[in-house]
């Protein structure tokens, strides 16, 4: 197989068949390491100082990784919210912070922040004085911790748009403008020949946000296909199924793949597969930090393509028509 792709063999007589192809955002059309995974870190380190008076920890990238890995975390907020609550613990009980957030990881699991919360207080640890002042989760403008997190992700202008409000705790640049497009026209075109209009988004972003950062590209998707999950009731959040069910069965789709870059994504994608008819799963590796081991991670999940970039989709797909 050439270099950057991997295709399950078992699969190749079903990949032919695609008629749809559905994409994640972050990671795969946009690489976010440098606006929301740096709003996290952000975040963290504004509300641990300003807010839990404590010394703010250093959040790495592979803590944030850790915590998608689980499977429930596909929300930047909920990774936040969990990441802030360890740091707090470590603190209350004299414990290095790094090495709790490898023990929160080990015992998280796709129910996301309940399975932490959980877990801290296994531990007795009291997080009550935290939890009252972030006031997560809850409504999405009501929530303390979601606005700040907005605030530094936005920048002033689209959050004003968003929130119908001022921003309160910042004024800069919007951490949305590190947004690297990595889909192009010319690769959408060439999508367009094998799947005609059949192409959409099912994304955590909400579509001020995808419109922001995509601009005229998000109108070469089927948009009434499309699903912004942050417009949507939390319960919808992945790795529900029904966003992408309600794609595929818009698009009256036969065979489809869901292309994005994290466990919440590949679980989606399986759970698609038995209500909306056959769904494959490619998982995206070379916008993660250590892509080496998520190359590793998806095909010992069982992703049935596994591609370092999706502008190695073309290839990919003709390599298993020849």
């Amino acid at each position: 197989m050439e270099e950057g792709i991997y295709i399950d063999a078992q699969k190749k007589d079903k990949i032919k068949k695609l008629d749809a192809i559905i994409f994640d955002c972050d990671g795969v059309l946009i690489d976010v390491s440098n606006s929301y995974d740096l709003a996290i870190k952000k975040t963290v380190e504004f509300v641990t100082a300003k807010i839990a008076m404590i010394k703010s920890p250093l959040v790495t990238t592979e803590m944030i990784d850790a915590f998608k890995k689980t499977g429930g975390f596909n929300d930047e907020v909920d990774v936040t919210y969990a990441l802030i609550l360890v740091a707090v613990a470590s603190k209350k009980i004299g414990r290095d912070f790094s090495d709790l957030v490898v023990q929160t990881t080990k015992n998280a699991d796709s129910t996301g922040i309940n399975s932490v919360e959980k877990y801290l207080d296994s531990i007795k640890i009291d997080l009550t004085d935290i939890k009252k002042k972030l006031a997560y989760p809850s409504k999405r403008f009501e929530s303390t911790l979601s606005s700040i997190f907005d605030e530094l992700f936005y920048g002033a202008d689209l959050y004003s748009k968003l929130y119908k409000r001022a921003p309160k705790f910042f004024s800069e640049k919007g951490l949305i403008e590190n947004d690297i497009v990595l889909v192009t026209k010319s690769l959408l075109d060439k999508l367009h020949q094998r799947f005609g209009k059949k192409i959409a988004i099912v994304t955590g972003r909400g579509m001020i946000s995808a419109k922001h950062s995509l601009r005229q590209l998000l109108d070469e998707f089927d948009l009434q296909s499309s699903r912004f999950l942050e417009d949507e009731p939390r319960e919808m959040a992945k790795p529900n199924p029904q966003s992408l069910v309600s794609s595929i069965k818009g698009m009256k789709a036969s065979c489809s793949v869901f292309v994005g870059d994290s466990m919440e994504d590949l679980i989606m994608a399986c759970k698609a597969d038995k209500h909306a008819g056959p769904t494959l799963f490619c998982g995206i590796y070379g916008t993660s930090k250590d892509s080496h081991a998520k190359k590793a991670f998806f095909e010992q999940k069982g992703a049935d393509m596994v591609l370092e970039s999706i502008s190695l989709l073309p290839k990919a797909l003709n390599l298993v028509r020849a």
